[in-house]
């Protein structure tokens, strides 16, 4: 589910911006699926203009984060097939682009949030 709001421009790589986008928006599809393999997991992406800047967030409904690890050093990974650099990558992208990529879990129910901030463009 995409919720929508009003049109909004920032200044960046396109494709860089799309890798980083795929990466973390298919580490939640596949953490969703993995917590609910019947196929009903949900991913929510929503998006806000904030002063100055863009804040993208990715809701996923999957196990969460591992206590106490940190999933942006390279090589780390939770999955049986990761490379474990999808995250990193993602991050070095948000940061050359003056944003940055946070991840943690929900509060109060199973899943993570993934927060993409990028500044706003002309």
């Amino acid at each position: 589910t995409i919720l929508a709001g009003r049109e909004t421009q920032i200044q960046g790589d396109r494709d860089q911006l799309e890798q980083l986008l795929i990466n973390v928006v298919s580490n939640a599809v596949e953490a969703s699926l993995q917590s609910r393999p019947g196929g009903d997991g949900q991913v929510l992406i929503g998006w806000r203009a904030a002063p100055g800047k863009i804040e993208i967030h990715i809701d996923d409904d999957g196990p969460g984060l591992p206590d106490g690890t940190d999933v942006f050093v390279p090589f780390f990974t939770t999955k049986d097939h990761g490379s474990g650099i999808g995250l990193t990558l993602s991050r070095q992208i948000a940061e050359a682009h003056g944003g940055s990529l946070t991840l943690q879990n929900h509060p109060n129910r199973p899943g993570c949030r993934a927060c993409l901030r990028l500044p706003l463009g002309g």
